[in-house]
């Protein structure tokens, strides 16, 4: 078994990976140009599911601190004692991209102690923030983790159907007898069946220095255990089947880099199977007889394991870096 690193030699590492998100019968990112349609390229009507979106899950798991999720991953990373209170004195884990939060407030904190705010929020310690009020330009950060635009592996079929629900007896006016069935035209816009691929990127060049986040490991590491919980902790009425069904994560031996990352997506992104290379995929027909998914980056006459650390190319959604289970101390 490896040896468990003490936390303090733990450092965020430059890491590469690629989602691998399956919709059937969804809306993975409505479009508000095109009355929330599913998002999709006019050129070739592939599927589109921006970085904001998937990031809003993560955001959302760790705002809510009274459902299954956080307690859960929180006590596997040692951030909070059994009553619930921080272990970690030094972070919180507040949300800033939220509803309700006071912006004079935060801008107040931004102003006066900088470091209070980036120890505060983990969203904008690992996503950067995007405050551009006037006179804080210089607080404004892009972030350790960035999400990529994802795109389907083939053109995507948009089925939109009327809702209709039963609706009171007196909905008019002052009592006056109104209808009794409530229509909205059009309002189910889903996408019958696709494969998405999202890239993503771990950069610790963002974290330190006078221009960085203030991100630490375990906040990576907070990260990286979520991803497989973002889509089925965040369902909706009209995102009920979207799943990350493989979500591969490879960390490179040098900080600056020790492979290239296009490589690494080009190898990792399934294929349309068959001559049905642009043509959508459908419901109802299971997904390897629809897709070529691969399980390996390397390749015989062109291997690639060599240049990962450790050779390791991980799943999050099966098994994490040994990293991620060293801060939680009894």
């Amino acid at each position: 078994m490896e040896k468990m690193k003490d936390q303090n030699d733990i450092r965020i590492p430059r890491a590469t990976g690629l989602l691998i998100i399956v919709v059937e019968n969804s809306n993975p990112n409505g479009d508000p140009d095109q009355e929330s349609d599913p998002r999709r390229r006019s050129h070739d009507n592939r599927g589109m599911v921006s970085g904001v979106s998937f990031k809003r899950k993560p955001r959302d798991l760790v705002l809510r601190k009274d459902e299954i999720v956080w307690p859960k991953v929180a006590d596997s990373l040692g951030i909070i004692n059994d009553n619930g209170t921080w272990r970690k004195d030094e972070l919180q884990f507040d949300i800033l991209e939220r509803r309700d939060i006071r912006r004079p407030e935060i801008n107040e904190l931004m102003t006066d102690d900088f470091d209070a705010f980036k120890n505060q929020f983990w969203d904008a310690r690992v996503f950067g923030n995007t405050f551009l009020e006037e006179g804080l330009q210089d607080t404004t950060r892009s972030g350790v983790a960035h999400f990529v635009l994802g795109t389907s592996v083939a053109p995507i079929r948009i089925h939109r159907l009327t809702k209709t629900k039963l609706a009171p007896a007196q909905s008019g006016r002052d009592g006056a007898a109104g209808p009794t069935r409530g229509m909205a035209p059009l309002a189910h816009r889903v996408v019958e069946h696709a494969v998405y691929t999202m890239p993503f990127f771990i950069n610790p060049t963002g974290a330190t220095g006078m221009k960085g986040t203030g991100c630490k490991p375990i906040d990576i590491a907070l990260l990286l255990k979520l991803i497989r919980y973002a889509y089925p902790h965040t369902k909706s009425d009209i995102r009920p089947l979207v799943e990350v069904r493989h979500a591969w994560y490879a960390e490179h031996e040098d900080g600056l880099g020790s492979f290239s990352e296009f490589d690494f997506i080009e190898r990792l992104t399934p294929r349309r199977m068959g001559g049905n290379r642009n043509e959508p995929s459908v419901s109802g027909i299971p997904l390897l007889e629809q897709y070529d998914i691969p399980r390996t980056i390397d390749d015989k006459s062109n291997p690639f394991i060599g240049k990962l650390k450790d050779g390791k190319l991980y799943d999050l959604c099966v098994e994490l870096p040994q990293w991620c289970n060293s801060f939680k101390t009894e």
